[in-house]
Order: structure tokens, then C-alpha cells, then sequence
């Protein structure tokens, strides 16, 4: 139908500019003779002669458009525009299909493209056609593709951000964190003298700890691709103990409450984005962060009396006031990536976290002793290293407008064994953390936005739940 069309349409110009031609010529016939009224006559009839080459070629241009668009590659190639026109694609992305219209000799797709200058409505369509041609059979549409020299946005669910501070920009970010974890454990101390016969005595103890972090972060672009980061947390920490004294039969629980706050431990990070390769290619951030131990560690607080306390009470052993650090200085090298992938952006990171040793440590216990006799007393414990951590993560993000982004994924850590004078401590074990993230960001304006992380545990020894809220601002 399409071909019978531009048959028409083809047929109709010509009779049209033929009738021209013969009434002008018939005009000159019936007019007085004279030599310059025949060359005035001529120059019309030439004048005509290029107008009617003029448009039979633009009707063969046309007539390969139709035959073009009316093939199954042209049907393909039609869907496809009309879905960059639903996405909305900008001129900063070129069309896929800018060669086929090249090889079909088209030019209206150029004008349809959003940001292409529109040609020309009283030139020939040949010369619009012609307008974006380099010479060599390609037509250019819009403007090339900008290096891409950021990652892309995405909501942030790990601790180290993907995406950097643009230089000389500063990034002020308060957060609040919340963290609960539960832990059951039996001991069984007796014989048994058949299967599930137990003679002897069954110590229970739950251990329930509720953490809330509030803490400030500064980062400041010194680079376009370099940035530094100043983390302050401040800790409070509250723990239960329920248990039952062993060795005594009771069927009393007992519970054990103690609590902590103060400053935690300051982090200093810095973070440098690797040069892109190019299109298809990930993101790579390689970073450096220092942990501090400005917070009270486990061991200066005071723990209370081991075995048996003044008016035969329960002696526990655990300390009298959580710590809010860690007790360990640390560094921990690490890499980011990203790689986007429409519509969503993949991304992870690992890390390799180290604690340095701590020579000649003591503890302050409770001696349990009656009053006028030294309440305290100092256990030295000797030289102390806590594990090492290997730690990795991976996730995806999907925008789902220009102000509103999710993300979801997985974080894993492998504690190591902690030693004590180069001998691994009684009970010590690797530990797995993992940990379930789910999050999204919203943009609440240009300079502020909003980060929800929730994080649920997926090992024993992970947190239950956990809850982090930031909200960087930009100046």
C-alpha cells in the first residue's frame, strides 16, 4: 500500500509540472514575436526543466524512505525509534539507528531527535538530507556520547560510599543507628549414663544487647577523583543477661544489666577513583581507613568478681559498663566498583580489616572482698590481638525516578581467632557475619537527601536487626 502511495504521489507532481510546462509554452506561442520575449520563454522552460529534476529526485529519496520503512528491518528499526521516543532519550545519546536512516538517504529523523537543529522547511529535502552528511555515507544525529567520568547514583546500603565528593564541595552527614542482637547459649556440666539422661547441672544464658549510634561524617572533594572523610560516632550501648548461677541447682533467673555511652571510635578515610575505561566498563574506588581507639575499650572498665561476690552472690565476670570501642587500632584497605547496566547498577567492595596488636594489657576485676579490704584487683592479661576480618559485599541499585533509588544486598565478614601471648584464647573461633541490606534513598532537595538501610541478620552471630538513617547535605 505504502509503495502504491509514493506511485501516486510521483505520478501527480509530474503531471503537474508538465501541464505547467505546456501552458507556458502555449503562452509564448499566442504572444507577439520578438527575440527577447523567446529567450525570456527559455529561461523559463529551463528554470521549470531543474525544478521538475529537483523534485523527481526528492520523490526517489522518498520512495526508498517508504520501501525502506515498509521492509521487515524497517519495521524493527520504526519500533525502535518509538520506544527512544517513549524513554525520552536525550541528544546526548546517539541513536542506534542513525546508519539505517544514512543508508535509506533520510533525513527526517534528524529533526525528530530531541536537541537536533531542525532543518530548513523551504530547502530541498536532498539538501537536508545532505546537511548532516560527513562525507563518508554517515549521517551525524545529535552529538556524541561525554566520557563518563562519575559512577552513577545509587542508594547507598554499605558503609563506603560509590560515588565521590565533587571537588572543592563539602558533604556535612549526620546518621543514627540502631542495632539489636539476641544470643542463646547452654552449657552442660554432668555425665550422663544413658542417651538424653543428663545427671548433673544446665546453664542457660541469654544474652540481649540494644545499640544506638549517632555519629557525624564530613567528607571534602579535594579532586574531582580524591576524598577525605572525618566519621565521629557517639555510643550507647545496654545490655541483658539472664541466666541461672551454675553449681547451685536454683530455678531462679537472674538477670544482669549494665549499659555504656561515650565517644566512639574516630575513623579517618580517603578514597581515589580510578580513571574509566570507557563505555561497558565498571567503576573502580580504591580506599584507606583508619580506626581509631578513642573510645573506653574492654579493658577500662571495671568487670565484675569471678567467682563469688560479698553476701555469696552471683560473681558473673562480665563487665560492670559495656565498652563503646573496640580496644584495637586498625587500618583497612579496601576497592569499590560499580558497573551500570540498564536500568539498574550493579556494585560491592572488598576489604581486608587489620588490628594491631596491644602489648602488656590488664584488666581491673572486683575482688569481692568484705569492706576494709581492696575491692579491686589488676589481672594482667599480657599481649593481645584480636582477628583480622576479610570482609566483602555485593548488591544492585534501580532509580526508580529522578529523585527516588533502591538498592538491595548482601555483606559478609570473616572474624579471625583472637590470640593472647601468641596462643589462640580458650573458646576462641572464626566467626561468619552476613548480613541481608535493604535500602533507598530520596532526593528531598538538591542539596539534601535521604538514606534508609535495613539489615537483617542471616548468621548467629550477626546482629538481628539493624537500622541506619543518613542524611548528607551539600555545601
Amino acid at each position: 500500500m505504502e509503495r502504491k502511495a509514493g506511485e501516486i504521489v510521483v505520478r501527480t507532481l509530474l503531471a503537474s509540472a508538465l501541464s505547467l510546462a505546456l501552458a507556458g509554452v502555449a503562452h509564448a506561442q499566442s504572444a507577439p514575436s520578438g527575440a527577447d520575449r523567446i529567450e525570456q520563454l527559455e529561461a523559463k522552460v529551463q528554470a521549470q526543466d531543474r525544478q521538475i529534476e529537483s523534485l523527481r529526485r526528492m520523490l526517489v529519496e522518498q520512495q526508498r524512505s517508504i520501501e525502506a520503512l515498509g521492509s521487515p528491518a524497517g519495521e524493527m528499526q520504526a519500533r525502535q525509534l518509538d520506544a527512544l521516543r517513549a524513554r525520552g532519550e536525550s541528544a546526548d545519546q546517539p541513536s542506534p539507528l542513525a546508519p539505517a536512516f544514512a543508508a535509506a538517504g533520510a533525513a527526517a529523523p534528524v529533526a525528530a531527535m530531541p536537541g537536533a537543529a531542525a532543518p530548513d522547511a523551504t530547502a530541498p529535502i536532498a539538501t537536508q538530507a545532505q546537511a548532516g552528511n560527513s562525507g563518508d555515507g554517515r549521517v551525524q544525529v545529535g552529538r556524541p556520547p561525554e566520557e563518563l567520568s562519575r559512577p552513577p547514583e545509587i542508594a547507598q546500603i554499605f558503609d563506603q560510599p560509590g560515588v565521590l565528593t565533587p571537588r572543592g564541595k563539602f558533604i556535612l552527614e549526620p546518621s543514627l543507628q540502631f542495632g539489636y542482637s539476641s544470643n542463646d547459649r547452654v552449657a552442660l556440666v554432668g555425665y550422663t549414663i544413658i542417651p538424653a539422661i543428663l545427671i548433673g547441672l544446665i546453664d542457660v544464658r541469654q544474652v540481649k544487647t540494644t545499640s544506638v549510634t549517632a555519629a557525624l561524617a564530613g567528607r571534602y572533594g579535594v579532586s574531582n577523583r580524591f576524598e577525605l572523610e572525618l566519621k565521629v560516632p557517639y555510643t550507647y550501648v545496654n545490655g541483658d543477661t539472664v541466666s541461672r548461677e551454675i553449681f547451685t541447682g536454683t530455678a531462679q533467673d537472674s538477670v544482669f544489666n549494665t549499659d555504656g555511652r561515650g565517644i566512639g571510635d574516630v575513623e579517618f578515610t580517603g578514597r581515589y577513583q580510578l580513571s574509566n575505561a570507557g563505555p561497558d566498563r565498571p567503576f573502580y574506588v580504591l580506599w584507606l581507613r583508619y580506626k581509631s581507639r578513642t573510645g573506653r575499650d574492654l579493658f577500662e572498665v571495671t568487670t565484675d568478681c569471678v567467682t563469688r561476690c560479698v553476701a555469696n552472690a552471683t560473681g558473673t565476670g562480665l563487665p560492670l559498663e559495656l565498652p563503646t570501642g573496640s580496644g584495637f587500632e586498625a587500618i583497612q584497605p579496601g576497592v569499590t566498583w560499580l558497573y551500570a547496566s540498564d536500568p539498574v547498577v550493579f556494585f560491592g567492595s572488598f576489604s581486608y580489616l587489620h588490628n594491631f596488636k596491644r602489648s602488656n594489657v590488664s584488666r581491673t576485676v572486683l575482688t569481692g572482698a568484705p569492706e576494709g579490704f581492696p575491692q579491686t584487683t589488676t589481672e594482667f592479661i599480657g599481649d593481645v590481638e584480636a582477628g583480622d576480618i576479610i570482609g566483602f559485599n555485593v548488591g544492585m541499585g534501580l532509580a526508580l525516578n529522578e529523585k527516588a533509588a533502591i538498592s538491595i544486598g548482601y555483606d559478609q565478614s570473616l572474624v579471625g581467632k583472637t590470640k593472647q601471648n601468641g596462643e589462640d584464647t580458650p573458646g576462641a573461633v572464626r566467626v561468619i557475619l552476613g548480613t541481608l541490606v535493604l535500602g533507598g534513598s530520596y532526593r528531598l532537595s538538591d542539596r539534601t537527601s535521604l538514606n534508609v538501610a535495613l539489615g537483617v541478620g542471616v548468621t548467629r552471630d550477626t546482629p538481628d536487626v539493624s537500622l541506619n538513617v543518613r542524611v548528607p547535605i551539600t555545601f
